[in-house]
């Protein structure tokens, strides 16, 4: 019996410590960071850029609508596009040629 008394207020000791040690309420899950990569298609080799998983391509910081993904950079300029480099030499296409977000992103209504 006098067992059962000690491990009652042992009990009771613990489970009071851990509500007064609790001064706030639990913090909410961070927002997702964008994504800095994909797991399929790597980076530009060069330039500073990020995932955007809405357009399916990787944005260059820095490059005015200039996107890359699969060893082809696509650019916008009142058309589209496509080089193995950024410096070109440049080849058009239309939307059919880059791939489909990002095609849509400069599509007209």
């Amino acid at each position: 019996m006098m067992g059962a008394v000690r491990h009652a207020w042992l009990v009771l000791l613990l489970l009071g410590g851990c509500s007064l040690n609790a001064t706030r309420p639990p913090s909410p899950p961070a927002a997702p960071a964008p994504a800095q990569t994909h797991p399929r298609f790597a980076p530009p080799p060069v330039g500073n850029s990020y995932w955007d998983g809405r357009l399916g391509v990787y944005v260059l910081k820095g490059g005015r609508d200039l996107y890359y993904r699969d060893r082809t950079y696509y650019r916008w300029s009142g058309g589209w596009s496509w080089a193995s480099n950024p410096q070109g030499p440049w080849q058009a296409t239309d939307s059919s040629g880059v791939p489909a977000g990002l095609g849509q992103r400069y599509a007209r209504p």
